[in-house]
């Protein structure tokens, strides 16, 4: 077995049908059974038999990578000495459940009610957002400064970042990237600039929903996605989900943070997306992907 590790969760984007499908029959599936006592969603139909449609509209899935996650968690917290936790964007709620830091009945609400926030900010105010691989950070900052209306949403790894704003702006990001120093440009199948001042009214509405869920302190900090910086105090959240919602992910900053603490990165839910990005931006950590049953006890044994 390693060593203390990090423990990392997946944001949205890592929905796949069927995904809950391995821990069916698995004593994990109680995050489920429990789950359900507060959800209007038929869970298992959605980890089960969603199609990639279904699973594409934002609640489920979030949802989806919520409680997929968790229940890979279940099945390794007894194996790992978590030395901190992180979760890429959605994640970041996932990863304050598993800490500790709230109840899974305030983690599947807040992941409820931030799905349904960002989709009607994005119905509002619609938006749309690219990725930029192989190009400077600062660079795509000073782009988004020259063009305005767009910002950096996510500074994912060396190279790999996302801009979002209005559809104008991003058209205009599009146009001149390459000229900025950027080899590719990917649009990606949102409607909504998320992680940017577009998400104002969502980040809003949560921050009140936010005032009704109790936080705990917890002796393993999360590092939060709007400083990279580590938390313990269940004071500070409310504060830290609230602007996260209108403020880049530095998940770049975060995984450099994690590996100045441990050489082990674990991957706990479905997809290999941490693992990617840990390649560009961690090089030297190990990632170990804990995303079926069992799966983490045997890369370790």
């Amino acid at each position: 077995m390693p060593g203390q590790v990090a423990v990392t969760f997946p944001g949205q984007g890592t929905q796949a049908p069927g995904m809950g499908a391995p821990w069916r029959d698995t004593p994990s599936w109680k995050i489920v059974e429990q789950a359900q006592d507060n959800s209007d969603l038929d869970l298992a139909a959605l980890l089960l038999d969603a199609d990639a449609e279904t699973l594409a509209r934002t609640e489920h899935a979030q949802t989806s990578v919520f409680l997929t996650s968790l229940m890979a968690w279940e099945d390794v917290k007894a194996l790992v000495d978590p030395v901190a936790f992180a979760g890429h964007s959605l994640g970041q709620i996932t990863a304050l459940v598993a800490a500790g830091a709230c109840s899974l009945a305030d983690g599947l609400s807040l992941a409820a009610a931030r799905a349904a926030y960002t989709q009607a900010s994005a119905d509002e105010t619609p938006g749309s957002m690219v990725a930029l691989i192989a190009g400077d950070f600062d660079a795509a900052v000073a782009l988004c400064s020259e063009i305005g209306d767009c910002w950096v949403a996510n500074d994912n790894a060396p190279g790999q970042l996302t801009v979002a704003g209005t559809p104008e702006a991003i058209g205009q990001v599009t146009a001149q990237a390459r000229s900025a120093g950027f080899r590719r440009v990917i649009p990606l199948p949102v409607t909504g600039a998320f992680h940017t001042p577009m998400m104002a009214s969502a980040s809003q509405r949560f921050g009140e929903r936010l005032d009704q869920v109790e936080f705990r302190d917890i002796n393993v900090a999360v590092i939060a996605n709007s400083d990279a910086q580590p938390h313990t105090l269940g004071s500070e959240w409310p504060e830290l989900l609230e602007e996260h919602l209108v403020k880049t992910v530095r998940w770049r900053d975060t995984m450099v943070g994690l590996a100045s603490l441990t050489d082990t990165f674990v991957e706990v839910g479905h997809g290999t997306m941490i693992k990617g990005l840990a390649r560009a931006g961690a090089p030297s950590v190990a990632v170990i992907n804990a995303d079926a049953p069992g799966a983490f006890a045997d890369q370790t044994t």
